[in-house]
């Protein structure tokens, strides 16, 4: 309910796993075990430069997803946007068709 009331609350919310993940960690990510990038598999364990440019793929997997992820909830909301719009209209249609009865009978 805080988010409905702070909309910048809902924001920070959203930013705050990504924020704990960077700062959780110590090292370069794939930097080896023990230099604050390890404990991600045998490759990230190793280090060196393929373990940092696993660890990059990694990261640029998980940005793309969530980047997706948003564009599809972005479409929604349009889609869900869009539905309800339909609905007020076919409801404002009701409406006057109603007021018309009412007016006619109201003749008779």
């Amino acid at each position: 309910m805080s988010f409905l009331r702070n909309p910048r609350s809902l924001l920070e919310a959203t930013k705050a796993p990504k924020q704990f993940r960077l700062m959780s960690q110590l090292g370069d990510l794939g930097s080896g075990a023990g230099k604050g990038g390890g404990g991600g598999g045998t490759i990230r364990e190793a280090g060196g430069a393929f373990g940092k440019s696993e660890a990059a793929k990694e990261e640029e997997y998980f940005y793309k997803k969530q980047r997706e992820q948003l564009l599809k909830l972005k479409d929604d909301l349009k889609n869900e946007i869009h539905f309800h719009e339909e609905q007020i209209k076919r409801h404002q249609d009701a409406i006057n068709r109603h007021k018309q009865r009412v007016t006619q009978l109201d003749k008779e």
